[in-house]
């Protein structure tokens, strides 16, 4: 069974909840990223998603807004010795496509739906096609 630090991403982009929110959409849309980790110094605080800034949007986004008012707080992890099916059963249930992993309270990586598709293909598709 794959295990999550073996597909997770380590390409991190970390913000801070009083950051403007626009600022954190252009600097996803450059580095071509669908989420950010929120840190409250070292502390994870929250995750902001391509969901998130839709429903900022949706909902009449001020030009002051701030990356607090819209994340996603206290996102559930998972461990980087977890395997990715219980990271696929976590997203599904929870109804999200981003997973911080965190490895003694510090973000090690983070794991896409995007990730866990790709071994699925790899596993599946046959090879040369």
């Amino acid at each position: 069974m794959p295990v999550v630090h073996e597909h997770m991403s380590r390409d991190l982009l970390s913000v801070n909840p009083g950051e403007a929110i626009t600022e954190v959409a252009q600097r996803m849309v450059e580095r071509n990223l669908g989420a950010v980790l929120v840190h409250d110094g070292e502390r994870l605080v929250g995750i902001m998603t391509e969901r998130d800034l839709l429903k900022a949007v949706a909902r009449g986004l001020p030009g002051d807004a701030r990356v607090a008012q819209y994340m996603t707080a206290d996102p559930e992890t998972i461990a980087p010795d977890d395997t990715t099916q219980h990271a696929a059963v976590l997203m599904i249930h929870g109804g999200f496509r981003h997973l911080p992993v965190v490895e003694r309270d510090g973000v090690v990586g983070i794991l896409s739906i995007r990730d866990l598709m790709r071994i699925t293909i790899e596993d599946s598709a046959p090879r040369g096609v």
